[in-house]
């Protein structure tokens, strides 16, 4: 795969990227460990995780993710040195093991967080440091409307960029980004910078995949103006594009043993776990075997061709599920599929909003 150049940042990331949210969780240390010796053998040089990680987040996880990469780092010979490594802080998470709960993210919570991830990935620098959602009350995981009653007292954008600007200025990191962002806020980060000469942002990780494409109502168009680039999360709609929920009845709660949605309560309460998100999905998996694709094939290629996409974000919990996702790369959708997929949409739209 040949590599991209993220934003206007000098990261040269590849197209496919391995995010790391189920180590820790669904994934133990050791078949983590293996599944990034496999995505480096692959040719994958861009691996994603967050302080926030595992997922679904809890107390006696937090930070877990990022610890278990670090001794991979740490035991494997130059993996640092030809890994992009990206990584997060949380923003207002309103959880106590998460910076008490309180529900604002000041410049000195970054610059602290950002010090933890260092030490937790046994790294001297982070290349791509992200703010995981906004500081500010946008409707974000499942909340569909803006509610300016909902707007608080918060840190300003200014000022988590001079924040990030120092660490930047400090070599400890390489550029930043964004992640579950609006087209204001896009918009605003990159104002900002150039205004007061701050680190510009590069990407932002949303999420965009068949059953949630509302990045194409505007934001795509921000990015593409403003030379951001979208890391694209949950290509698979959380498994719902793999087929796997297809013959469960009326509910993904009702799917595979040890499935995401099916095992996780806060995972069902979200976007991924609405019944309409479930016949979506189910209408595009059956597109895909008429067309002599797997659900999976045909979901993946979707993200792995679109020109929104910089780099698609995959999420694994086997070798066999990376080397499936692997080998969607390369698959070209025909026009009069392209076509189906857009009538699916008109008809249903985005119901994982």
């Amino acid at each position: 795969m040949k590599t991209i150049q993220l934003g206007h940042s000098d990261l040269q990331v590849t197209p496919i990227c391995l995010g790391t949210m189920t180590f820790g969780e669904q994934v133990n240390e050791a078949a983590a460990h293996a599944i990034m010796d496999r995505a480096l053998e692959l040719g994958i040089n861009f691996m994603d995780t967050a302080e926030m990680y595992s997922v679904p987040t809890k107390p006696e996880t937090f930070n877990l993710t990022e610890s278990i990469m670090g001794r991979w780092f740490e035991k494997t010979p130059g993996a640092r040195q030809k890994t992009v490594l990206a990584t997060k802080v949380a923003g207002p998470a309103r959880m106590a093991w998460v910076r008490g709960g309180k529900p604002d993210l000041s410049g000195e919570d970054i610059i602290a967080a950002c010090e933890g991830s260092l030490k937790r990935l046994k790294t001297d620098v982070i290349d791509l440091y992200q703010i995981h959602w906004p500081v500010r009350h946008v409707p974000s995981f499942g909340a569909m409307y803006f509610d300016p009653a909902k707007d608080g007292p918060v840190t300003s954008i200014h000022e988590q960029l001079q924040a990030l600007g120092q660490l930047v200025k400090a070599g400890k990191v390489r550029a930043i980004g964004l992640s579950n962002e609006s087209p204001y806020g896009v918009h605003e980060f990159v104002r900002l910078a150039e205004q007061h000469g701050l680190p510009r942002v590069a990407s932002v990780q949303n999420p965009y995949c068949l059953i949630n494409r509302t990045l194409e109502n505007g934001l795509d168009e921000t990015m593409h103006r403003l030379g951001v680039s979208l890391l694209a999360y949950s290509p698979l709609g959380f498994g719902l594009l793999t087929g796997k929920y297809d013959q469960t009845g009326t509910s993904a709660e009702q799917g595979p043993k040890g499935a995401r949605i099916s095992t996780y309560d806060t995972v069902r309460q979200q976007r991924w776990g609405r019944h309409d998100a479930l016949v979506a999905a189910r209408r595009y998996n059956a597109l895909a075997r008429e067309h002599g694709l797997t659900p999976t094939q045909m979901a993946l290629a979707f993200c792995y061709t679109k020109w929104q996409v910089a780099s698609t974000i995959i999420g694994v919990t086997s070798l066999a599920h990376l080397d499936e996702d692997m080998q969607a790369w390369g698959t070209t959708l025909p026009e009069d599929l392209l076509k189906a997929i857009d009538q699916i949409r008109w008809e249903l739209r985005d119901p994982a909003v």
